[in-house]
């Protein structure tokens, strides 16, 4: 998903539309947005074999992965009731690099010589859903505990190109390794309107879990600030800063190893909303 196109088709459905300042509440009862995410990954990863233990790889330094892009991003929050909400969020990304590796690499049950090389495909898809009870709720503010659910979905192959002795391999060593990782958070989410008037928004939400779930044992961290601006009544601008992180050993049928993951970046979307 291209953030380019998906952003450029909401400015251009609401160009036409006379600039109105309006006041806008803490909550809303639906909201759908869309945008670009400009992040940032730092990915270590571990993937044992049936007789081999693995060799932590980062990505970023081992393969010269690219750790940064713009990607697409939807969101939607749903609050039916007066203090529930609901929302869903989701995004794809993927980055490939091939690089003669300086060191050993065991992934899986295949070892990658120092020396030959190696290409790295990685692909993530990420999911996010929630809930917040907004349990105080004012004119002007709105505060209340928030339970989320954010997994991703990791696919990681790494494949020979060239051997330590110069010979093309076209791929033929390979290796992937493929898992899911659904991470709880419990924490809070804060939500503000600077005044009687205003047109601006600003929001927080916070979570932390260390658990045991699904054979995958380790700890996630979620955080997001953000602000939004209403120059229209029913739609705006929005700039949120977003961190994930999952630090987890994982024992699972199709995955062996452990994933240390930092995702973060800044989110700039179109919102409409009632």
């Amino acid at each position: 998903m291209k953030a380019t196109g998906l952003f450029a088709l909401a400015l251009a459905g609401i160009a036409a539309v006379p600039l109105q300042a309006l006041a806008v509440e803490p909550l809303d009862t639906f909201s759908a947005r869309i945008g670009g995410y400009v992040s940032s990954f730092d990915t270590d990863v571990r993937a044992n074999g049936v007789n081999n233990q693995g060799t932590e790889v980062d990505l970023n330094r081992d393969f010269g992965l690219d750790d940064s892009a713009t990607i697409g991003y939807v969101a939607f929050t749903w609050r039916p009731w007066e203090h529930h909400e609901f929302g869903l969020a989701y995004y794809q990304d993927a980055a490939d690099a091939t690089r003669a590796i300086s060191r050993d690499i065991t992934f899986q049950d295949t070892t990658f010589r120092a020396n030959s090389i190696v290409s790295a495909d990685v692909g993530i898809d990420a999911y996010e859903a929630y809930y917040t009870w907004w349990a105080a709720s004012h004119e002007n503010w709105a505060l209340g505990p928030r339970v989320g659910l954010i997994w991703y979905r990791f696919n990681t192959e790494l494949a020979l190109q060239v051997d330590v002795n110069g010979n093309q391999t076209g791929g033929s060593a390979r290796e992937e390794a493929n898992t899911d990782l659904p991470s709880i958070t419990l924490g809070g989410a804060w939500r503000w309107t600077p005044g009687n008037s205003s047109n601006w928004r600003v929001g927080a939400d916070l979570g932390y879990f260390k658990a045991n779930v699904n054979d995958v044992d380790g700890d996630v961290l979620f955080g997001r600030i953000g602000a939004e601006w209403f120059p229209w009544e029913n739609s705006g601008f929005t700039l949120d800063y977003t961190i994930s992180r999952i630090n987890v050993d994982v024992n699972k049928s199709d995955f062996f190893g452990d994933v240390n993951f930092t995702d973060s970046g800044l989110k700039l979307g179109y919102i409409y909303r009632w």
